[in-house]
């Protein structure tokens, strides 16, 4: 999908994207820089959008792992069946707040990593409390939730949350994102 047919989508009525245009290289070494790799079964992906960081995320999984791609957008659904075809990838089309569900079908108890693209500044105050309810549920003890924002709004929100925050910035994305490393 071109950088025009994103903004495109950013611009309809009643949009849930939340960027202008994708993620950045930048942004994409930033939000992958937390996960180890070495022996992880799942990790989760709230708003892939156009598959930046699906992508690198899938480069780097074990063979034996799977990521749970959770994405509202049925036109980013789309391109993400026809140029990633993995059989790791499980693509979802429904919101985060059903993460759960999705784990019972798919017989996971934890997941490793929650690596997020979600707008948070767009989601009702109610509903973002509740996937933060259930990130913290679902995350391995040794796991993160990776999330990047354009401001530092959710801040206080991830710290009264998560035991651990740590906060990144990648002025190389337009616009410029703070990425946010949460633990329990």
């Amino acid at each position: 999908m071109s950088k025009k047919k994103f903004f495109s989508e950013f611009l309809k009525p009643g949009t849930k994207i939340g960027s202008v245009t994708p993620s950045s290289k930048f942004l994409v070494k930033k939000m992958i820089e937390p996960i180890d790799f070495t022996n992880l079964k799942c990790i989760v992906e709230f708003g892939p959008g156009t598959g930046t960081i699906t992508q690198e995320l899938l480069n780097k999984m074990p063979k034996d792992a799977v990521l749970l791609v959770f994405e509202i957008n049925e036109e980013f659904c789309e391109k993400l069946k026809k140029e990633i075809q993995d059989p790791r990838m499980k693509i979802i089309t429904d919101t985060a707040e059903n993460l759960e569900n999705y784990l019972s079908e798919y017989t996971i108890d934890k997941v490793d990593y929650i690596v997020s693209s979600l707008p948070f500044t767009m989601i009702p105050n109610g509903v973002v409390q509740n996937i933060l309810r259930i990130i913290k549920k679902v995350l391995c003890p040794a796991g993160a939730f990776i999330q990047y924002q354009y401001s530092l709004n959710l801040y206080r929100r991830l710290r009264n949350t998560f035991k651990n925050v740590d906060l990144n910035f990648t002025p190389m994305n337009f616009p410029p994102a703070f990425v946010f490393t949460c633990s329990n």
